[in-house]
């Protein structure tokens, strides 16, 4: 158990079961981009440690580039998205994985893709740590998921409560 501000957290997904589902995950993506050259662009704060994890065990070339946009604040979803940090790479003619900490609505996801398509990307896909799809509130293709789970506030791993917790190598769930 762990304690951030107000809450309490318990255990909810071990440092080995993370790792374990990103290798596998990155053996999906590894099949799939064999011979290509993507740009991965890590979604800020929350995905920094799982995109440092993934590219990893990629074995294709790639760029990874950072961007940093949010629907949310505190514990919940405000449902617009902001651009807090934009690209600063061309992706025209590229093929573009959005690296996405956690798919809660799905919003900012469904805000981002058609944004990078209509800045002349080849293909944007998703590659996503987590997913709630009891959540989601719009539609939403998400091609590459390392695990789905249920609607509840979790932190570690890059997740965070308040811009804390983002430190812990497990992931855990609010009591």
């Amino acid at each position: 158990m762990i304690a951030i501000k107000d809450k309490q957290f318990d255990l909810f997904i071990s440092h080995e079961q993370i790792e374990d589902r990103v290798a596998a995950l990155a053996e999906k993506l590894n099949a799939d981009y064999k011979g290509k050259t993507p740009i991965l662009v890590g979604i800020l704060n929350g995905a920094f440690v799982f995109a440092a994890d993934l590219v990893r065990h990629l074995n294709f070339d790639h760029e990874i580039h950072f961007g940093k946009f949010s629907s949310y604040q505190g514990m919940g979803s405000t449902g617009k998205v902001k651009e807090l940090i934009g690209l600063t790479v061309d992706i025209k003619d590229r093929d573009v994985i959005i690296v996405e900490d956690i798919v809660d609505t799905g919003i900012t996801m469904a805000d981002l893709v058609p944004k990078f398509k209509a800045k002349g990307a080849k293909s944007v896909e998703i590659a996503c740590l987590l997913m709630k799809p009891g959540k989601l509130s719009v539609p939403l293709d998400v091609k590459y998921c390392a695990m789905e789970i249920p609607n509840e506030f979790i932190v570690g791993y890059g997740l965070d409560y308040d811009d804390l917790g983002r430190n812990y190598k497990d992931i855990y769930v609010v009591k």
